[in-house]
């Protein structure tokens, strides 16, 4: 009975997109050629808009994942582009070594969004403000204003051999990129095999990234 309900539902669901979907060929297919002229002149200035927006990100250093020197550097940054990617790094630290990669890989990906590092060792104003006590941080910046933080693995599924589309999806719950994936569902989800470390050793860490030989590539600050 209840599986009959649902199939009764899902067929007038059909139907409505359906007859939605008729509607819109029908309404284009009936256009004269002032009405096409009308269409395709919007859709060549649209065209011509996201060129010129692509290539002032492209002016301001978007595409490209860099380094920037010190905190006036990262406040001016903000400044410039609505959305920023700041990694706090410390060379002594492996996992940031880790960041990097994944986040070379994002950048020329979303040219929307600026991604640039910084060394917390020479900004410990900037880490003190923003209140970064572990490595690796990425500081999610919109508007001038952080609205998120990314600490450590544990949001990016607990070990070193996190995919870069967990970093991304993670990322963009911020709505800091551009992402048409689903937000509510990380996508390694309903992955059984747990992913081997990067490190060559399998380690439980707790929030703080701490294993149970002591040893750790995630520093608190």
């Amino acid at each position: 009975m209840a599986e009959n309900i649902i199939e009764q539902h899902l067929l007038q669901a059909t139907k409505v997109v359906e007859s939605q979907v008729d509607a819109e060929i029908e309404r284009l297919a009936n256009m004269d050629q002032d009405e096409m002229d009308v269409l395709r002149q919007r859709r060549m200035d649209a065209m011509k808009r996201e060129a010129t927006q692509k290539q002032e990100w492209l002016q301001q250093g978007h595409g490209q994942y860099s380094e920037i020197p010190d905190e006036r550097a990262f406040f001016d940054e903000c400044k410039k582009s609505k959305n920023l990617i700041c990694h706090f790094y410390r060379d002594a630290t492996f996992r940031c070594k880790i960041v990097d990669k994944h986040l070379t890989l994002l950048a020329p990906k979303h040219l929307e969004t600026k991604f640039v590092k910084i060394d917390a060792e020479k900004c410990k104003f900037l880490v003190e403000r923003l209140r970064i006590v572990v490595l690796p941080a990425i500081c999610l910046v919109k508007n001038g204003k952080t609205v998120d933080y990314v600490v450590g693995f544990d949001d990016l599924g607990g070990t070193d051999d996190f995919p870069t589309e967990m970093l991304e999806w993670r990322i963009a719950r911020a709505d800091v990129i551009n992402y048409s994936g689903d937000l509510l569902t990380p996508p390694i989800a309903g992955q059984s095999k747990k992913p081997s470390s990067i490190l060559g050793r399998d380690q439980k860490k707790t929030i703080r990234g701490k294993a149970d030989d002591d040893s750790s590539d995630e520093d608190d600050w």
